[in-house]
This record gives structure tokens, sequence and C-alpha cells, in this order.
């Protein structure tokens, strides 16, 4: 089964939720798309910082996924930050791109780039995953 396999076979129902499609997945890079609905939005039909939030969370514990050890039962989000920079507009495509800074036995961190379709950048998110 490949990485992007693996991420599409698990049951994450939030991400779900949100419409989260994930469409590329290696060790080193895991990217998902979100649109931007009205309902992920604040005033001025803009994206929500929760859903930025989430998109990050969603795809940093994929990739963490991605990289568990064999003897591992899974993984839980113990820290994250979201450095906002932009916005994006309701019904604009939102892509987050997960890259390893450090991937221990027992923690990885990722940072999360979120962008628009056209590259405008968005948040940029860092998160800490404890290896359960």
């Amino acid at each position: 089964m490949t990485p992007l396999e693996k991420i599409n076979a698990l049951k994450m129902p939030f991400a779900e939720l949100k419409g989260v499609t994930f469409t590329e997945a290696h060790p080193d890079r895991v990217v998902a798309r979100m649109l931007v609905r009205s309902d992920l939005c604040t005033l001025n039909h803009t994206i929500h910082g929760g859903a930025v939030m989430a998109l990050a969370d969603s795809v940093g514990a994929a990739a963490t996924v991605v990289n568990l050890p064999e003897d591992a039962k899974g993984t839980t989000t113990i820290e994250s930050k979201t450095n906002f920079i932009g916005g994006a507009k309701e019904g604009a495509t939102v892509i987050a791109t997960a890259s390893p800074i450090h991937r221990g036995r027992r923690t990885q961190v990722w940072q999360t780039r979120i962008e628009t379709d056209d590259g405008r950048l968005v948040a940029v998110a860092t998160q800490t995953q404890l290896v359960l």
C-alpha cells in the first residue's frame, strides 16, 4: 500500500467534514486540498482561522501516520502554532503541504504551509505529534 493509499484508507471524519482531499503522500511531504466553502468562512466570505488550523492539523497528523514506526498505535497532536499571513476567499481552493522538521521515536514535528491555489500564502503552522 502506498503512503497516499494508507492515508486515504484512514477514517478521518473531521477531515471529511471539512472536505479535505489528500493528493500526495511521501515520507517527506504530504499534500491536501480543501475548497473554501461558505460554512468554513468568517466575515467577508474569508476562510476562518479555525478552518485553516484544522486543515493543518489533519495534514500534519496524516504525515505522521505515514512515518509511524511499525510498533506504534497511532498519533495525537500535543502542540500547534499557526502564523496567519493572508486570507482565502470563499470559492478558492487552499493547498496544505506538510514537511518534516523532526521525526523522532516519540515525537514528530511538522511544518505545514497553507496557500491558495494561485500560490498566495495564507498561513504557516508548526505542530508536534506524539507517537502513541
